[in-house]
């Protein structure tokens, strides 16, 4: 399994987990609804900057996220 696919996968679950709408998420991240999409369906990634807000946001380590980590 590639980078983006683990991150797609443990991204969506814990959307799923946290119960949080795209716009919120979107705004917590200081991006665009779009780049939520693109992250849930795999089209791109985050940066680092994005990633640790998304982390702060949904409670979780960026390790995990990337599936360094169980």
């Amino acid at each position: 399994m590639d980078k983006t696919t683990k991150f797609q996968e443990r991204f969506n679950e814990c959307l799923k987990y946290a119960n949080v709408k795209q716009t919120d998420l979107a705004r917590a991240a200081n991006v665009s609804k779009q780049c939520i999409s693109d992250y849930k369906s795999g089209k791109s990634v985050p940066s680092i900057d994005t990633l640790f807000l998304l982390c702060r946001y949904l409670e979780v380590s960026a390790d995990y996220l990337l599936g360094l980590e169980e």
